[in-house]
């Protein structure tokens, strides 16, 4: 059974921009996170972090739609998704850090 998409956008005490996201991320709801990810780019001054602490999968729909924005993320992930952050190639053009690692 796959878990529902939740995306939220905050911003933190520092003025700087989070998308949380949680649940999985595929083609039925790239264009929830999608449009999450144009509304946090055009709300961030400069860069933002997108939190994916909570997401269990993610789909190359999920690459396609940060790719874009890769210059201007800090991506948090859930550490079952890092080895497929690094062979996707986005852990190239975009800051990618484990959850662990806060």
């Amino acid at each position: 059974m796959s878990m529902p998409l939740t995306v939220r956008t905050e911003r933190r005490g520092d003025g700087r921009v989070v998308l949380r996201a949680a649940g999985e991320i595929d083609a039925s709801n790239i264009a929830t996170f999608s449009d999450a990810l144009s509304a946090a780019t055009a709300e961030a001054a400069d860069t933002f972090t997108v939190d994916l602490t909570g997401v269990e999968y993610l789909d190359s729909a999920a690459i396609n739609a940060l790719v874009p924005h890769a210059d201007s993320l800090h991506i948090i992930a859930n550490p079952v998704l890092i080895p497929f952050l690094h062979v996707s190639g986005l852990a190239e053009l975009a800051t990618v850090r484990p959850a662990s690692d806060l």
